[in-house]
């Protein structure tokens, strides 16, 4: 059986095999790999000794490469785009698979284009610029994580201790912006800041950063951030130091560049004193065999940092890659590029530069590359960066540099390594807390500084307050020569103060023109703007003040209320209502009055009112009372009694119809039903309502409630607020009902009578103290004042500001408006007054005429008189009750007694003796 194959064809197919076989399987004598970085620096120094030590030992090691002998080329970039892009094609010319480098990230931007147009992997061990993506260079790779995985780190240190704000101080190049860029989208998913970015240039002389950090001085933050390359010098701290910066206030954060630097230089005591508090990060060496094997292979080189060990891993890295491509059966190629050969005859001589023809399928199998190295495992993520690296946070004092603690990314800070930690985890099966070691901080302290400063006695914190024409209570300030601001908001405010952890130095300063009350709105946006760092008083919490600034915690309970004129509806003593409870005093004496001037009128002429005493005081007293009826039983004999009854019955007549006619109007009044119940019959009727001018209620009105601005009448005080409400909604000027917060209306209602609350309150808000966006001092004040609010104190202030009107204790008494007083009557009294005494002295004046001709026809008389006593005290008394008793007789017997007198003088010669009446007897004792 055959196939019926043309045996020319077999031969043919059999040659091809035995020539291209072998083609493919053939390794290279020498695979060239490139290297571009800057020799003379801190890190170029370690990693050229790394870089040299790891091609040696992949030389020794034949299970890599076997016979294939890898052979390092280098060129110096001296830190310069345009050196490291000429030592590129210096390089390239001698047939490079691939190159390793820069270490600057501004170098590394332009040789990652060169790499992205030629077609090479280019892999950098310290390149950390973030913005050196695998999208924008696919040829590009990176054996050290970048910074932004680094600020992920320090923003979590940051965070670990609750501080809010950063100013970082960082180099004006692609390394120190980009960085910083990254580190403000960390800070921001932890609701934090950069306040303020120094950027120095990396030639800055020593005037040019003293004053830029003079310039940061004098903002509150304290944590400063930095990011700059090695500096072997440090001379940066030399400056902070001469600034006085160095002190219990700061906190100095530097990323690895501090650790890299220590790292590879010896320090001496004037450097541990010189960094002393500085808190840094080191990149994170796990112990190993292979560590400790290059750490003693290379211990007379004192330079070695965790980038010379990425430089030692990367060389391996690219070994195991070509490793694989050879496996694979690629061969290693080279060709000259068709437009590098269009530059010919020009003095860089680019058509010398062979590309390597394999050049994506290396990266690609360099990407696979899966391997522990000393640095730690090296394997690429989807960015093209190694995956994962864990920090030691380092912290400087005078004894020289330790670590505090580790960072990882998934298991936060810890006192062990995070390689030991999570055996420890996978063990027991717990997670342990985060945690770090003693720390010691600029100035020698282990007291965590506060972060920031609010202010000093030199520049002391500004507050603004409103300067209040009404509702003074709550904040104003006084208008005389001590200017001093005072209320209940402001008491509380200090108060809080005290329970601040620190000292704030601060000054007020007031916002109104003291006419008129100012307006909030405007005083929260000076606030919002950093005209002011803080504004205290009766300020209401309400959405639109919330985007603008930070409010604290609510010191009072507020809501707006409606306010109508009230109809009391106790009516148990309603009868009383028409007149003041002077007047009714006034009034009651007045019968008195009436009663015992009438009484003295009468008595020694109207048989009506004499009698045994209690008869005489029940008719007293009936008589006067009984006028008020028109039904008096004793009728009126004197004439002066019945002139004084004729102007009591007038003034009686007045005061009864003012009263009939008043509690007619408050009975009529009262059953007259109010049509605003609340906050939603109001808004449905067309009614005017007032507001206080400068609050939020003007806009919560007319934006939320949709209520007319043309039905809407500012106020300024309790005074206009009572007027308008008694002018009603029909007269101009006059409102129909009061919309205010609950602390004004109640306040209001303390001091006036005669108006109600009506509904329930709404819009529930509170009044707290506003400070500018992001201050730390918003934070402390509200935990302050929930401190505050457990205490006593806080009652205390208000018992003190508002006790004056509001307290139950009062025991003023207002008048309701509509109650007749005593002026009202002043006049009529007057003249009922003035008849009553003039009337009451004509009685006295006969009275003591009539006295004195007694005492005289009874010195003439033959009765005999009783001896006088030789006291003048004695006899005075005597007159006096001698007097009361000639008052107390009947008229008509004294009357009787005159004529019998003259009867006598008229007949001497016919002398007749008469024995005196019996009602006479009491005369006798004379």
């Amino acid at each position: 059986m055959g196939f019926g194959i043309d045996s020319s064809v077999a031969i043919t197919a059999l040659v091809m095999v035995i020539l291209v076989v072998p083609m493919g399987c053939q390794r290279p004598q020498v695979v060239n790999l490139g290297a571009v970085f800057t020799f003379d620096s801190v890190i170029g120094r370690a990693a050229k000794v790394a870089l040299e030590a790891a091609v040696s030992d992949v030389n020794a090691d034949t299970s890599v490469l076997k016979d294939t002998e890898l052979r390092l080329i280098m060129e110096d970039s001296s830190c310069n785009v345009f050196h490291g892009s000429f030592g590129a094609f210096e390089v390239l010319e001698k047939e490079v698979v691939a190159m390793i480098g820069p270490l600057s990230s501004s170098v590394a931007h332009t040789l990652s284009d060169i790499a992205k147009g030629l077609q090479f992997p280019l892999v950098s061990f310290a390149a950390t610029d973030p913005t050196l993506s695998a999208l924008q260079f696919p040829f590009f790779l990176r054996t050290t994580p970048n910074d932004a995985h680094q600020m992920s780190a320090l923003v979590d240190l940051i965070s670990f201790h609750g501080w809010k704000e950063v100013i970082s101080v960082y180099s004006d190049d692609e390394l120190g912006r980009n960085g910083v860029s990254a580190l403000d989208d960390e800070l921001y998913k932890k609701r934090s800041r950069i306040s303020y970015k120094v950027p120095l240039s990396v030639h800055s002389d020593e005037k040019s950063v003293a004053d830029a950090l003079n310039k940061s001085k004098s903002l509150g933050p304290r944590v400063y951030i930095l990011h700059f390359g090695p500096d072997p010098s440090l001379r940066f701290f030399s400056i902070a130091r001469k600034l006085q910066m160095m002190t219990n206030e700061y906190v100095w954060l530097a990323t690895d560049w501090l650790a890299v630097t220590l790292d590879s230089s010896l320090s001496d005591k004037s450097t541990l004193k010189r960094l002393e508090g500085v808190v840094g990060l080191r990149q994170h060496i796990p112990e190993s065999i292979k560590m400790h094997q290059f750490t003693d292979k290379l211990k007379s080189n004192r330079s070695m940092n965790a980038y010379a060990f990425h430089a030692y891993d990367t060389v391996w890295m690219i070994a195991y890659g070509i490793e694989k491509m050879l496996n694979d059966g690629i061969n290693i190629t080279f060709s000259y590029s068709e437009k590098l050969t269009q530059a010919q005859g020009t003095k860089l001589h680019l058509e010398r530069v062979k590309i390597f023809n394999s050049g994506k399928l290396l990266l690609e199998k360099l990407l696979q590359v899966n391997f522990t190295g000393i640095a730690g495992q090296v394997q690429f993520g989807s960015g093209r960066n190694v995956i994962g690296c864990d920090y030691e946070i380092i912290n400087v004092d005078k004894t020289g540099v330790h670590t505090v603690g580790f960072w990882s990314k998934h298991g936060g800070f810890s006192v062990v390594a995070p390689e030991t930690r999570h055996t420890q985890n996978s063990k027991f099966g717990f997670v342990s807390e985060e945690k770090l070691g003693n720390i010691t901080w600029p100035g020698g302290g282990r007291k965590k500084p506060r972060g920031w400063v609010i202010a000093d006695s030199a520049s002391p914190l500004k507050i603004v307050i409103p300067k209040r024409v009404s509702f003074v209570e709550f904040v104003t300030e006084e208008n005389n020569s001590s200017h001093r601001i005072k209320g209940l908001c402001i008491d509380i405010f200090t108060e809080a103060l005290k329970f601040v952890p620190y000292s704030v130095p601060y000054i007020f300063e007031s916002f109104g023109d003291g006419h008129s009350s100012p307006n909030y709105n405007q005083m929260i946006q000076m606030v919002a703007d950093g005209v002011y760092e803080a504004a205290v008083g009766d300020i209401a919490i309400v959405p639109t003040r919330s985007k603008l600034v930070d409010f604290s915690q609510p010191y009072a309970s507020t809501g707006l209320v409606v306010v109508i004129p009230a109809n009391d509806d106790n009516a148990t003593w309603i009868f009383l209502r028409p007149f003041t409870i002077g007047l009714w005093c006034v009034v009651i004496a007045s019968f008195f009055c009436i009663a015992i001037v009438i009484w003295i009128l009468e008595h020694r002429i109207n048989e009506d009112f004499r009698g045994p005493p209690r008869r005489q005081l029940i008719t007293m007293i009936l008589f006067s009372f009984s006028t008020l009826f028109k039904r008096n039983q004793e009728d009126t004999i004197s004439n002066l009694a019945r002139l004084v009854m004729i102007v009591w019955l007038f003034l009686l007549m007045v005061l009864t119809a003012s009263y009939t006619a008043n509690l007619t109007s408050i009975l009529t009044v009262r059953q007259l039903p109010s049509a605003i119940t609340g906050i939603d019959s109001l808004r449905a009727s067309e009614v005017p309502v007032g507001y206080q001018s400068g609050t939020f209620t003007l806009e919560y009105l007319t934006y939320s409630l949709g209520m007319a601005r043309s039905r809407l009448v500012p106020l300024e005080s309790t005074e206009e607020y009572e007027r308008a409400l008694k002018l009603g909604p029909t007269a101009f000027g006059g409102v129909a009902a009061i919309v205010d917060e609950l602390p004004y209306i109640e306040l209001f209602l303390a001091e006036r009578t005669g108006f109600k609350i009506v509904g329930e309150p709404f819009m529930h808000r509170g009044w707290g103290f506003a400070f500018k966006r992001d201050s730390p001092l918003a934070i402390d004040m509200s935990t302050a004042i929930l401190k505050l609010a457990e205490t006593r104190k806080m009652q205390e202030i208000r018992k003190r500001w508002l006790c004056n009107t509001s307290c139950a204790e009062k025991t003023d008494w207002n008048p309701e408006t509509n109650q007749l007083h005593l002026k009202s009557f002043k006049g009529l009294y007057i003249v009922c007054i003035s008849i009553t005494v003039s009337a009451f002295l004509v009685f006295v004046l006969r009275m003591i005429r009539q006295f004195v001709r007694y005492r005289r026809m009874e010195r003439a008389s033959s009765l005999p008189l009783a001896s006088w006593s030789s006291s003048p005290s004695m006899r005075l008394r005597e007159l006096v009750f001698g007097f009361v008793e000639f008052v107390d007789e009947k008229e008509e017997a004294i009357k009787r007694m005159f004529r019998r007198s003259d009867d006598s003088s008229d007949n001497p010669s016919h002398v007749v003796e008469v024995q005196p009446d019996s009602e006479f007897c009491f005369l006798c004792a004379y």
